[in-house]
Formats: structure tokens, sequence, C-alpha cells
């Protein structure tokens, strides 16, 4: 993790308001803490994928003896498409439950406003709604899977 993912870490905590973090891997702890009123939420500790953003805040210690992660791109030429990111860590799901229907299907047309999905973050289900208008042209991460901050989620093409 490097000082630029550490920004976009401490920014993304300072911004939803809780109070404190704290992050541990195999070679990398780092705690965060903001000047913010606590918020009391019990939760189980959550699996945070290998590579977070950078983030910008309050205070950070930091401990590591990390290696760099390799990303590989992507092959395909998606550059006319539109991209519905995450706006958080989380766990995405498809539908707000296993007996309710999908919010989206690859060809559906969104509408910007629109719930897309649901990203539970510390036992709260958050709906994420696209800020663009267009159709879904491929969801790129499977129903029930670790989401990071910004990470793809849906191809749109613009109408």
């Amino acid at each position: 993790m490097d000082i630029k993912q550490i920004q976009e870490l401490i920014k993304f905590v300072s911004k939803s308001g809780v109070n404190e973090v704290s992050l541990e891997q195999k070679e990398f702890k780092i705690t965060i803490k903001t000047n913010q009123p606590p918020t009391y939420i019990a939760s189980a500790p959550a699996q945070v994928a290998p590579q977070l953003p950078a983030v910008a805040a309050s205070v950070a210690t930091v401990t590591t003896n990390a290696e760099p992660i390799a990303v590989t791109p992507a092959k395909e030429d998606n550059s006319s498409y539109l991209t519905i990111k995450s706006p958080m860590i989380g766990t995405f799901y498809r539908s707000a439950n296993p007996e309710k229907p999908l919010f989206v299907n690859v060809g559906d047309e969104v509408k910007a406003g629109q719930v897309v999905c649901i990203i539970e973050a510390m036992k709260l289900f958050n709906e994420i709604e696209s800020e663009i208008s267009g159709r879904i042209v491929k969801i790129l991460v499977d129903n029930a899977s670790p989401v990071e901050y910004d990470q793809p989620l849906f191809l749109v093409e613009p109408i």
C-alpha cells in the first residue's frame, strides 16, 4: 500500500462518519482515527482486498514491509462505455435479498438515480444509485463478492 492509497483511504474514512478504523494484513497494519464524534456500530471484522485506494485525512499510524501488488490491465476495449464504480468498500449484492428480483441485468436500461445494487459495509446495506443513464453492457462483479472503493461494478453504454 503506497502513500497515495493511504491518503484516499483516510479521505474515505473521514467522509463515512466512522471515528476509527484499523486494518491489519500479513505485513501491514494501519489505524485511522478522525476527530468526528464516535459512531457506534457492532460488527464482525471485515475481510479487505489486498489493494486499497489512496486517501487523505486526520491521523494515521502505518507500519509496513509489504511488496507492491501487480495489476494486469483488461484486454478488452471498453473506452466507449461509462463505468459505475463502487463508492465504498464492502460486499456487492445484485438484489435486496435472495427472494427478490435483481436490480439490473445485462441489456437493461438505467436512468440516473436508479438503484443498481446494494453494498453491505459494517452490517449496513447501502443502495447504490446510477449516476448515469444508459444500457448495462457488462456486470463486472459476482454477487456476494467483496468490492473495493472505486472498483468498477458495471459498464454502461450511453444512450
